[in-house]
Protein backbone atom coordinates (compact mmCIF):
# COMPACT_ATOMS: atom_id res chain seq x y z
CA UNK A 1 0.00 0.00 0.00
CA UNK A 2 1.55 3.59 -0.76
CA UNK A 3 1.90 6.20 1.89
CA UNK A 4 -0.65 8.01 1.19
CA UNK A 5 -2.97 5.67 1.10
CA UNK A 6 -1.96 4.26 4.22
CA UNK A 7 -2.38 8.00 5.91
CA UNK A 8 -6.13 7.69 4.73
CA UNK A 9 -6.74 4.22 6.50
CA UNK A 10 -4.69 5.15 9.29
CA UNK A 11 -7.21 8.56 8.86
CA UNK A 12 -4.25 10.45 10.00
CA UNK A 13 -4.60 13.90 8.75
CA UNK A 14 -1.25 15.78 8.27
CA UNK A 15 -0.91 19.18 9.61
CA UNK A 16 0.25 22.00 7.85
CA UNK A 17 3.80 22.00 7.61
CA UNK A 18 5.32 24.36 10.52
CA UNK A 19 6.96 27.61 9.61
CA UNK A 20 10.68 27.69 10.55
CA UNK A 21 11.34 30.15 13.66
CA UNK A 22 14.82 31.26 12.21
CA UNK A 23 17.04 31.69 9.32
CA UNK A 24 16.55 28.42 7.77
CA UNK A 25 14.03 26.17 5.46
CA UNK A 26 12.18 23.50 6.69
CA UNK A 27 13.44 20.57 4.17
CA UNK A 28 16.60 20.98 1.79
CA UNK A 29 16.72 18.15 -1.39
CA UNK A 30 19.79 17.15 -2.57
CA UNK A 31 20.10 14.58 -5.46
CA UNK A 32 18.32 12.07 -4.13
CA UNK A 33 18.72 12.81 -0.36
CA UNK A 34 15.78 15.26 1.44
CA UNK A 35 17.10 16.78 5.00
CA UNK A 36 14.22 17.66 7.62
CA UNK A 37 15.50 20.14 9.55
CA UNK A 38 14.63 20.01 13.42
CA UNK A 39 11.03 19.34 13.84
CA UNK A 40 8.93 20.20 16.83
CA UNK A 41 5.62 19.14 18.52
CA UNK A 42 3.50 22.21 17.57
CA UNK A 43 -0.26 20.95 17.07
CA UNK A 44 -2.39 22.17 14.74
CA UNK A 45 -3.60 25.07 16.63
CA UNK A 46 -0.24 26.13 16.41
CA UNK A 47 0.71 25.78 20.11
CA UNK A 48 3.91 23.76 20.85
CA UNK A 49 3.99 20.45 23.96
CA UNK A 50 6.63 21.65 26.56
CA UNK A 51 8.36 20.26 29.07
CA UNK A 52 11.29 17.93 30.12
CA UNK A 53 11.33 14.59 30.21
CA UNK A 54 12.44 12.82 33.24
CA UNK A 55 12.47 14.48 36.87
CA UNK A 56 10.76 17.75 34.90
CA UNK A 57 7.24 16.30 35.08
CA UNK A 58 6.71 14.76 31.89
CA UNK A 59 6.29 10.89 31.68
CA UNK A 60 7.95 8.53 29.41
CA UNK A 61 4.15 7.81 27.35
CA UNK A 62 3.73 11.39 27.19
CA UNK A 63 6.84 12.32 25.22
CA UNK A 64 6.39 9.22 23.05
CA UNK A 65 2.92 11.08 22.41
CA UNK A 66 5.05 14.70 21.62
CA UNK A 67 7.52 12.59 19.25
CA UNK A 68 4.76 10.60 17.02
CA UNK A 69 3.68 15.08 16.67
CA UNK A 70 6.78 15.69 15.50
CA UNK A 71 6.52 12.91 13.23
CA UNK A 72 3.39 14.12 11.64
CA UNK A 73 4.34 17.23 11.83
CA UNK A 74 8.27 16.13 9.37
CA UNK A 75 6.02 14.48 6.83
CA UNK A 76 4.10 17.55 6.48
CA UNK A 77 7.12 19.40 5.99
CA UNK A 78 8.65 16.53 3.31
CA UNK A 79 4.94 16.15 1.73
CA UNK A 80 6.09 20.37 1.23
CA UNK A 81 9.17 19.37 -0.29
CA UNK A 82 8.16 16.34 -2.50
CA UNK A 83 4.97 17.03 -3.25
CA UNK A 84 3.37 13.34 -2.62
CA UNK A 85 4.96 11.06 0.11
CA UNK A 86 4.76 8.40 -2.55
CA UNK A 87 8.07 9.19 -3.96
CA UNK A 88 10.00 8.25 -0.49
CA UNK A 89 11.85 5.27 -1.31
CA UNK A 90 13.72 5.06 2.36
CA UNK A 91 13.73 6.77 5.28
CA UNK A 92 17.79 7.02 6.02
CA UNK A 93 18.43 8.70 9.57
CA UNK A 94 16.46 10.03 12.15
CA UNK A 95 18.27 11.84 14.82
CA UNK A 96 16.39 12.47 17.89
CA UNK A 97 17.14 14.96 20.68
CA UNK A 98 14.93 14.69 24.11
CA UNK A 99 14.73 17.20 26.72
CA UNK A 100 15.64 15.46 29.77
CA UNK A 101 16.45 15.63 33.20
CA UNK A 102 20.30 14.60 33.80
CA UNK A 103 19.47 10.88 35.44
CA UNK A 104 16.78 10.15 32.64
CA UNK A 105 18.08 6.86 30.61
CA UNK A 106 15.19 5.76 28.24
CA UNK A 107 15.72 8.08 25.61
CA UNK A 108 15.28 5.57 22.48
CA UNK A 109 11.42 4.64 24.11
CA UNK A 110 10.62 8.69 23.67
CA UNK A 111 11.99 8.60 19.67
CA UNK A 112 10.16 5.32 18.86
CA UNK A 113 6.98 7.67 18.84
CA UNK A 114 8.78 8.91 16.18
CA UNK A 115 10.49 5.66 14.64
CA UNK A 116 6.85 3.77 15.05
CA UNK A 117 5.21 6.22 12.93
CA UNK A 118 7.64 6.01 10.12
CA UNK A 119 7.49 2.07 10.21
CA UNK A 120 3.54 2.46 10.07
CA UNK A 121 3.65 5.21 7.09
CA UNK A 122 6.37 3.32 4.78
CA UNK A 123 6.40 -0.31 5.90
CA UNK A 124 9.40 -1.68 5.99
CA UNK A 125 11.02 1.76 3.83
CA UNK A 126 10.51 3.25 7.27
CA UNK A 127 12.96 1.47 9.46
CA UNK A 128 16.20 3.92 9.92
CA UNK A 129 19.52 4.27 11.39
CA UNK A 130 18.86 6.32 14.52
CA UNK A 131 20.46 8.41 16.90
CA UNK A 132 18.28 9.13 20.32
CA UNK A 133 20.47 11.59 22.59
CA UNK A 134 19.64 13.72 25.75
CA UNK A 135 19.73 17.40 25.81
CA UNK A 136 19.61 19.97 28.40
CA UNK A 137 17.36 21.85 27.01
CA UNK A 138 15.58 22.84 23.66
CA UNK A 139 14.07 25.77 21.82
CA UNK A 140 11.01 26.77 23.74
CA UNK A 141 11.35 23.99 26.36
CA UNK A 142 9.59 21.51 23.80
CA UNK A 143 10.53 17.69 25.39
CA UNK A 144 11.84 16.11 21.69
CA UNK A 145 13.23 17.67 18.77
CA UNK A 146 13.93 15.25 15.45
CA UNK A 147 15.45 15.83 12.49
CA UNK A 148 15.52 13.35 9.22
CA UNK A 149 17.02 11.85 6.15
CA UNK A 150 15.12 10.58 3.55
CA UNK A 151 15.49 9.07 -0.06
CA UNK A 152 13.21 9.77 -2.59
CA UNK A 153 12.97 8.53 -6.11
Amino acid sequence: MSAEATLKDLGIELPSPPAPVGSYVGAVQTGNLVYISGQGPRQPDGTVISGKVGTGGMSVEEAQAAARLVGLNALATLRAEIGDLDRVKRVVKVFGMVNASPDFTDHPKVINGYSDLMFEVFGAAGRHARSAVGMGSLPFQIPVEVEMIVEVD
